[in-house]
């Protein structure tokens, strides 16, 4: 059912109140039927704890008379209270054509939205009023607008904790370990004099401990002298050669069934002048011009070998042949093998009965990891006491906030002072957006609802990653359409997650920005996707009513009040579904 502005035309039965006041105050009686009073919307509706209306009124012809005053006073009369609105007055000064044109004025109204103000009437009493002696005339109240639509007050809050990544790695992870061992010029012998220095020997103790191994990554090299085919040899030789020795240390340390699961990669560099362009570069054997006369060959025009002949003519040749030339006759071997890692039960079991024996990074991952929010908070406090990093106090403040959105009173109270000092120190430490998330969270809950959007909007702007982004969207178009702003409310819902709640709400604001259709559509979504969500029928009702479709209407109604059966109660009263409550079906339902 469409809101509707109520126009009335209704006699004005004037009653003394004192004695009669003059034939000018009677013949404004008799003008007075036929006044006019138009409303807008008829019903009224609340927004953002906020009832706003307009009324025009408009005076019959002839009915000011001069030094007399007419005065419409309005009401909201709800239950046994009321609550006195603006008055108008008409005075003939004001309307000196009033013989001739109507005397018409537009008057905006607001009041503020109370519990148990529901139902309830506009009530509209005149008084034709003499200013000299004081005397007037009152006439009957009489209801000209019913109050109120309540669908906004549907929207239901969308809090999301925010928790900053915990840091720890649980995927496998490679540590490289690497060793370079040298070769004599032109030869591919790895000489006993190599194993037995410190790096063979660290070496093999490195294979003795039978890490897990996934790659051995072997690249031979050469120095510039000799020919093409030599130096190709050489580099091949000399990767195999290395590759040779560690399978022999394999087989001395019994890694049986392992070898077969490692992975060889050999890659012999030929024609590479990079090495020594690199050695050179940190070569103070010969001076900068001299460098500069390598450089020059070496990234001039000519085959690998015409460039080595040339290098030979330098002046310097001998003493860079002599000592750099060797530092590049190598086999250098990276072995990749995993990190050794505690599993995820054990971590788990750990984090709560030795916390000390973990890291900070494994603490914050197994408080992520744990579904009881009370181990979880043990958790992050042991994690505190370690390092109190921003993250730390980030989710420890996170779900201190957690356990408050169940509970209430003075223990909510208390702990989102204490997420919000949390989240405070979080900041100051590093500002991130998680922790603003949340400082935006707390003040939503704190019913602070412009503090709220103005700390979300910043989150907002800080780049967060989507899980919070989309909590923080959702958190912003709850908010939005609790201050009324549903313009931006549907910006923000349009980016929220696919959760229920927030879905729901998204339904709702299009349908309070009149987008019947895509409201429809959008609630029988959450309905597909969660049956257990009983207001999205409700509100799919309302949206029904509005497009005049009474099987939808009373089809989404008989779901919502089988499940709820205090939603019953609401619909008997609700003004959405004032223009079915006569039906058969409705009322049946109701029954």
């Amino acid at each position: 059912m469409k809101t509707q502005t109520a126009k009335i035309i209704f006699p004005v039965l004037l009653i003394g109140i004192l004695s009669f006041s003059g034939c000018a105050l009677s013949q404004m009686k008799k003008a007075a039927k036929n006044q006019e009073l138009v409303v807008t919307p008829s019903p009224l509706e609340v927004h953002a704890d906020t009832v706003r209306f307009d009324m025009t009124a408009n005076l019959p012809l002839k009915m000011l008379k001069p030094k007399k005053v007419y005065q419409l006073n309005s009401f909201y009369r709800y239950g046994t209270q009321e609550r006195a609105l603006k008055k108008i007055e008409f005075k003939a000064t004001d309307y000196p054509n009033s013989d001739t044109e109507q005397p018409k004025v537009s008057e905006s109204y607001v009041f503020p939205y109370r519990k148990g103000m529901e139902r309830g009437n506009i009530e509209i009493q005149g008084r034709a009023i003499n200013p000299k002696s004081g005397n007037y005339l009152e006439t009957d109240r009489l209801a000209i607008a019913e109050g109120l639509i309540t669908t906004s007050k549907l929207v239901q809050p969308s809090y999301y904790a925010s928790y900053a990544n915990h840091g720890y790695n649980d995927q496998e992870e490679l540590i490289p370990t690497n060793v370079e061992f040298f070769f004599d010029q032109g030869k591919s012998v790895f000489r006993a004099t190599e194993q037995s220095s410190d790096r063979g020997a660290q070496f093999a103790a490195f294979i003795a401990e039978k890490n897990i191994t996934r790659t051995v990554t072997i690249v031979g090299s050469h120095s510039p002298e000799g020919k093409e085919t030599i130096n190709s040899e050489l580099a091949q030789e000399r990767a195999d050669a290395i590759e040779a020795w560690y399978r022999e240390q394999m087989d001395k340390y019994d890694y049986q069934g392992m070898a077969s699961n490692i992975r060889f990669i050999i890659k012999p560099v030929v024609q590479d002048w990079s090495g020594l362009k690199a050695m050179l570069a940190s070569y103070d054997g010969i001076s900068s011009s001299q460098k500069s006369e390598w450089n020059s060959i070496i990234n001039g025009s000519g085959s690998f070998e015409q460039k080595e002949k040339e290098l030979q003519k330098l002046s310097t040749y001998k003493q860079v042949f002599k000592e750099v030339y060797p530092m590049l006759r190598t086999a250098t071997t990276e072995v990749l093998t995993v990190k050794p890692k505690k599993s995820k039960a054990e971590i788990a079991s750990l984090a709560l009965s030795s916390p000390n024996s973990l890291t900070v990074d494994e603490l914050a991952y197994a408080a992520a990891n744990n579904p009881s929010l009370e181990e979880k908070k043990s958790i992050y406090e042991a994690a505190a006491k370690k390092d109190d990093t921003w993250i730390i106090h980030n989710n420890l403040g996170a779900v201190t906030m957690q356990m408050a959105m169940s509970a209430s009173g003075r223990s909510q109270r208390n702990m989102l002072t204490t997420a919000t000092n949390h989240f405070n120190i979080s900041n100051q430490k590093n500002a991130n957006a998680e922790a603003q998330a949340n400082l935006g969270m707390v003040l939503a809950m704190q019913g602070n609802l412009w503090g709220a959007h103005a700390a979300l909007t910043k989150a907002a702007g800080m780049n967060p990653g989507n899980d919070v982004r989309q909590g923080v969207n959702g958190a912003k178009g709850s908010v939005e359409i609790m201050v009324g702003r549903y313009d931006l409310a549907i910006a923000s819902l349009n980016r929220a997650s696919s959760s229920s709640v927030d879905q729901f709400n998204k339904g709702l604001v299009q349908l309070l920005r009149k987008d019947f259709r895509n409201a429809q559509t959008t609630l029988e979504s959450v309905i597909s996707k969660d049956r257990g969500y009983v207001l999205a029928h409700y509100a799919a009702a309302i949206a029904a009513a509005r497009q005049d479709n009474e099987n939808k209407l009373i089809e989404h109604l008989r779901n919502a009040v089988n499940a709820d059966a205090s939603l019953k109660t609401k619909a008997v009263t609700d003004l959405e579904f004032r223009a079915y409550s006569g039906t058969d079906a409705f009322i049946n339902l109701m029954k």
